[in-house]
């Protein structure tokens, strides 16, 4: 039923798709106080609480775009997307060099690699949703031509390894959070949060490059600009340093259009059989 709706709406233009997601953003964000909480505390935490408004409904767009980027016909998809600094990337493929690619929850972020997989082979780690019915939606979506998924274990992680000592780039979701010791407590808008150490180990491993991306909604549905950003710094010291590097960088990003990033996401809570971060983990 689920597939049939998305395949649906996915024959509207997108800026209807986004009108809609504009009201259902307001509805979810009035009928919830929980989501409605959580998105208040977190942008005001984050120091952009001037931004709820246009964060309500950039959430919901961000729900009804994806008939239109996972179900439309790839070159529909692609005539709305402009890459920004494609240059830089292709240098380091140029230079046989392995890329991370790190895409936080930041506006269509579904949409890049996608773009990525239209120029170059990329793997991406895939964790199924809770939801059964979305499994095969999500699945069929994101497993395209050029595009593959490594589940999110053990298994998957060797995957990502072998792709990067090859030259091939891979895509990891950095803001996710990981499950119990998956991870290390580090600062993210001065708060500590559960924070992945895969995306370090995996660059350090390949000796591969770091290249953070996100796709930025044009106003009035006009479509998306995928921009490619050098991540510019080094990974150095204990995995709480890296991971905090790794976020500081996160919050540059955001900080470039915070409307647009997933603010109603639990990025703050503890995981099962994680303990509560200590003084030493904040730093």
């Amino acid at each position: 039923m689920l597939v049939i709706l998305f395949r649906t709406l996915s024959k509207l233009p997108l800026p209807v798709l986004h009108v809609m997601g504009a009201a259902l953003g307001w509805f979810a964000y009035l009928a919830s106080p929980s989501y409605r909480r959580l998105m208040r505390t977190n942008l005001r935490a984050a120091g952009f609480g001037r931004h709820l408004s246009a964060a309500i409904a950039e959430s919901g767009k961000s729900i009804t775009e994806l008939a239109f980027v996972w179900c439309a016909p790839p070159d529909r998809v692609a005539r709305l997307a402009t890459d920004e600094n494609w240059d830089y990337v292709q240098s380091v493929l140029d230079a046989g060099r392995g890329i991370v690619f790190l895409t936080p929850h930041l506006g269509c972020f579904e949409i890049t690699a996608q773009q990525i997989a239209l120029r170059t082979k990329l793997t991406v780690m895939y964790r199924p949703p809770k939801q059964a019915a979305l499994k095969p939606l999500i699945e069929g979506a994101r497993a395209r031509h050029n595009l593959h998924l490594a589940p999110a274990n053990l298994s998957g992680v060797r995957i990502l390894a072998k792709c990067l000592k090859r030259g091939e780039p891979i895509g990891v979701l950095p803001d996710q959070v990981p499950q119990e010791g998956e991870g290390v407590w580090a600062p993210f808008f001065g708060r500590p949060a559960y924070s992945m150490t895969l995306p370090a180990k995996l660059a350090q491993m390949g000796n591969a490059e770091i290249i953070l991306v996100y796709a930025e909604r044009r106003p009035g549905g006009q479509g998306f600009i995928v921009r490619f950003v050098p991540f510019g710094e080094k990974l150095d010291g204990s995995a709480v340093q890296q991971a905090s590097t790794i976020n500081r960088a996160m919050e540059q990003l955001i900080a470039r259009c915070p409307a647009q990033y997933f603010w109603s996401y639990n990025r703050y809570k503890q995981p099962g059989g994680v303990a509560a971060p200590d003084a030493g983990e904040k730093a």
